[in-house]
């Protein structure tokens, strides 16, 4: 089932055309990444997608729906973001960070239930930092800190999660894991579009691959799209640089 689809979207501001004619489809249980240089549209794209910018032309429907048909409560219902890096200003526990995305279930002035508890720990658990949930966020590693944005959207019981470079910033070791438990996203159904600065990581978790340079998307299909020519030419450098960093199978 398609879970998350742009058609003839052209993407920016009212005075700006930052992207056009982009075509997208993810589907439940479906990891999407998305390769491209800096500049290249991919923020614009994710805040558009999330229906924090009006689309300039054409249309985003979640779930099958017309995104500016959902109740901005309800949208949440389906979409979660897990943003590059968040170091966070105060004093929040793991635990309390978490069940921030929970609001969206909450009523409003009410507190959290025993039942939202019980899934802000399931999702710690589900990525391994359960035993992190009384730590203070802001002490933890980046890593940690990685895992814990990406156990809030889990406990906001969206069905579709973007994630915006989520090794980003991090060590070798930190990244192997996020991408460990970005693997095991699919498996339990949820749709995930996320980008990139990394091929290789994209080699290892993604489904599909779109390539997006200046605001158009000129390539998408299997991890097979991804050779070192390709990548030379999205990134404009020379091939033989690009076949030194990938892994031997692909360049």
């Amino acid at each position: 089932m398609i879970a998350l689809e742009a058609r003839g979207l052209a993407i920016g501001y009212r005075h700006h055309t930052v992207g056009e004619e982009i075509d997208l489809t993810l589907a439940n249980g479906e990891v999407l990444c998305l390769l491209g240089p800096n500049g290249s549209g991919k923020t614009t794209l994710f805040r558009t997608l999330l229906g924090i910018l009006p689309a300039l032309r054409g249309e985003v429907r979640v779930a099958g729906r017309r995104i500016g048909e959902w109740h901005r409560r309800y949208l949440a219902h389906q979409l979660a973001y897990v943003p590059q890096s968040h170091a966070g200003l105060f004093a929040f526990t793991v635990e309390e960070v978490v069940l921030m995305g929970r609001t969206v279930r909450i009523d409003r002035f009410a507190t959290p239930s025993a039942r939202d508890r019980e899934v802000a720990h399931q999702a710690l658990d589900a990525l391994g930092i359960g035993p992190l949930a009384e730590r203070v966020y802001t002490e933890i590693s980046g890593g940690e800190r990685q895992l814990a944005l990406i156990a809030r959207a889990l406990a906001q019981e969206a069905t579709i999660l973007i994630l915006d470079e989520p090794t980003a910033n991090l060590d070798f070791g930190n990244q192997l894991r996020v991408l460990e438990h970005i693997e095991g996203l699919k498996t339990r159904g949820l749709a995930v579009l996320m980008s990139t600065h990394q091929p290789e990581h994209a080699l290892r978790v993604a489904d599909r691959i779109a390539f997006l340079r200046t605001g158009r998307i000129v390539a998408q299909g299997g991890r097979n799209i991804a050779s070192a020519r390709s990548l030379a030419d999205l990134y404009g450098v020379d091939e033989r640089l690009v076949a030194t960093s990938l892994p031997q199978s692909v360049s």
